[in-house]
């Protein structure tokens, strides 16, 4: 475990020329690639311990359900509320024979004019029969991968119907087409990631559509008179399990569930793999105190069975850890036996065991008959067989919202409301950024300490090396370019490719020296030197930043005070009378200076952005919008868009440039 990012840092003496280092690894350091990450990580370990010493004072049932409560309206304020129940106008468009049981093809709307697609196996015999939610993994092809194919035909084998459906951006339910009708990205996380986007500056979240249809998938099952709606279960793997867990924690119809592959605690998952998908990540939760055990705590003790692997990569130690904790809770209730778990030797995925156990397990609660199911590899059908749409896509039905079309109409609600708050009063309105984007005021920011790291040579130029530390545990090493003859005035420099990204002879920066300033460029938290080295061409640092979205830290706004201090550390630094300091920025990394410039307007000169997205407003409609997901603050679009923040600037003093 790393414990302070200062200390694994030595600022570098003489370099050699051109190297444009400031940051040295102390003999015992670990690899500087990654320290803004490091620095997440120690401050996640402190906000899970403070949950852990909050969980081991629940002694009482009556205080379990006070938590409960709490948990569960922080969860569902912070996937932005769910909208109201509107017909499901369900069919079933086709049927299948199987061995003692039928499969039909369903399609319903989870909301108007956004179809769910779906196989019920329906078990043979008369009804009113148990029905369960088959929540599918990251798998392409969605409700016809195999082993969901098989999740489906154990539970029905068995009495129980399942209903197995597709998420959004998987089999028939993809958001994104090209224009063949065909998915655009083979990746099915990647199209979530995408969905996450627009709904995050919107105040949502790719977990609040998704666990809203798996809620509309209960509707869909209670609906039917040949299903018994006091006895629903939910299960699947993976991605499925997230979803088992989130439905089961949320919604009370979910009587018996088994999360498969999935449940570990996020201590353990970040010390190793870290964050993943966009839906595993629910805006402030490790801050709020709200852990991956806590998904069983908030259902306590409805019977749940935690299906794991020993070789999964979200980890069985962790694992084992939520269940030591949920079997605690459930002793609260005098219901231990309510809670399990099942182990099986293998890989991430449902073993033929496991699937086994989930079955004898919903068979147990649902049915009333607690008898070994024997472990059977079932046959499956073709993908082809078992579509429900004639095309494939439900994005090709007439008249069919994808998610980002959703997020547009939430965008265009807004908007009035947004347009109200800044007419009203702009104070107030800056003071709302200011609480949106998590900045403090430049007087509360504590002052960066200037150290030197070492000077290269350049022509009729020189280059300073420099680390500027703050409170932040994380140093912002800086090249300070000095002309010959220097003017009063100076630039700081911000670019999404860090620090060096505009210095190189004859760019940029060097026009401005050649005009007689000093120009300081900074690499901002995870940029440059402090990046973890493994930046994605259309999701950025997307791990630092879900790392910072779960502590409820939105990246821009430490990327805002990153340009404050440095901003204050060149007007300030060797003069008696602050100088002026005109702000460049380049690309999104513009978004963090346009909060910093209108938050702390008497800070800069002038603000020159050179292709920074003009609104955030226009963002929510693209489908791939590239590199826009690190640039996000959650939920700012209820009281502010980019528009916003370069009016109080004023047109005198800010200057947009399209190109970078």
């Amino acid at each position: 475990m790393i414990h302070s990012c200062l200390l694994i840092v030595l600022l570098c003496g003489a370099a050699p020329e051109e190297d444009l280092t400031c940051l040295k690894l102390s003999p015992e350091a670990v690899a500087i690639d990654g320290l803004f990450y490091a620095q997440l990580q120690q401050e996640a370990y402190v906000a899970l311990k403070r949950r852990d010493e909050a969980w081991q004072q629940l002694k009482t049932t009556e205080q379990v359900q006070s938590r409960q409560k709490e948990l569960r309206d922080f969860f569902i304020q912070q996937l932005g509320g769910f909208p109201e129940r509107a017909p499901l106008n369900a069919q079933v468009v086709g049927k299948l024979p199987g061995d003692g049981y039928t499969i039909e093809k369903v399609i319903f709307e989870s909301r108007p004019h956004h179809h769910v697609t779906a196989n019920l196996y329906l078990p043979d015999g008369p009804g009113p029969h148990p029905g369960a939610i088959v929540s599918s993994g990251h798998s392409r092809t969605g409700k016809t991968a195999p082993y969901n194919q098989r999740f489906g035909i154990a539970l029905a084998r068995h009495g129980i119907a399942a209903l197995c459906y597709d998420p959004i951006g998987q089999g028939e339910r993809s958001q994104i087409l090209d224009a063949e009708g065909k998915p655009q990205f083979d990746g099915t996380t990647t199209e979530h990631f995408l969905v996450g986007v627009g709904s995050i500056l919107v105040g949502r979240n790719t977990a609040g559509y998704r666990i809203w249809d798996g809620m509309r998938a209960i509707d869909y099952l209670t609906s039917r008179s040949d299903i018994d709606p006091q006895r629903i279960g939910m299960t699947g793997c993976s991605g499925g399990g997230t979803l088992t867990s989130y439905v089961m924690a949320l919604d009370e119809r979910v009587a018996c569930a088994s999360p498969a592959c999935y449940l570990t605690t996020f201590g353990k998952l970040i010390e190793t793999i870290g964050p993943q998908d966009a839906e595993q990540n629910i805006f402030g939760q490790i801050a709020f105190g709200m852990d991956q055990p806590d998904y069983i705590l908030m259902r306590a003790p409805r019977p749940t069975i935690i299906s794991a692997t020993t070789g999964d990569f979200f980890g069985v130690e962790g694992t084992w850890d939520n269940y030591r904790q949920s079997k605690r809770i459930y002793g609260l209730f005098g219901l231990p036996e309510r809670i399990d778990l099942v182990e099986v030797a293998g890989e991430h995925g449902v073993q033929p065991t496991n699937l086994a156990a989930i079955a004898q397990w919903m068979q147990r609660w649902l049915v009333g008959k607690d008898e070994t199911v024997p472990v059977v590899e079932y046959p499956v059908r073709p993908e082809n067989e078992l579509l429900c749409t004639e095309t494939g896509q439900v994005l090709l039905l007439p008249g069919e919202k994808s998610v980002f079309d959703l997020n547009v109409e939430e965008e265009q609600r807004l908007a009035a409301g947004r347009k109200e708050l800044w007419s009203k009063s702009q104070t107030e309105a800056l003071q709302s950024v200011r609480k949106i984007a998590g900045i403090r005021p430049l007087a509360e920011i504590p002052q960066a300490k200037r150290e030197k790291a070492g000077k290269v040579m350049r022509g009729d130029y020189h280059i300073d090396k420099l680390v500027l530390q703050g409170d932040s545990g994380v140093p912002l090493p800086a090249l300070t370019y000095h002309p010959k003859e220097p003017q009063d005035d100076a630039y700081v420099y911000v670019h999404d490719g860090g620090k060096s990204a505009d210095g190189a002879p004859g760019g940029p920066i060097e026009k401005l020296i050649s005009e007689g300033y000093v120009v300081v460029a900074v690499d901002l938290r995870g940029q440059g030197e402090t990046s973890s080295g493994k930046t994605d061409k259309l999701l950025g640092e997307w791990k630092s930043f879900y790392l910072a979205y779960l502590l409820g830290k939105p990246l821009v706004g430490m990327h805002a005070e990153d340009t404050l201090n440095a901003g204050r550390f060149v007007a300030n630094y060797e003069t008696k009378t602050p100088r002026k300091v005109h702000l460049v920025a380049v690309g999104n990394a513009g978004i963090a200076a346009l909060h910093a410039a209108a938050l702390e307007p008497g800070l800069f000169a002038s603000v020159t952005l050179r292709g920074t997205p003009e609104s955030w407003s226009s963002v929510v409609s693209q489908k791939a919008p590239a590199g826009m997901l690190t640039s996000t603050v959650h939920g700012a679009l209820r009281a502010y868009d980019l528009p916003d923040l370069a009016r109080t600037i004023g047109p005198d003093k800010i200057r947009l440039e399209t190109q970078p």
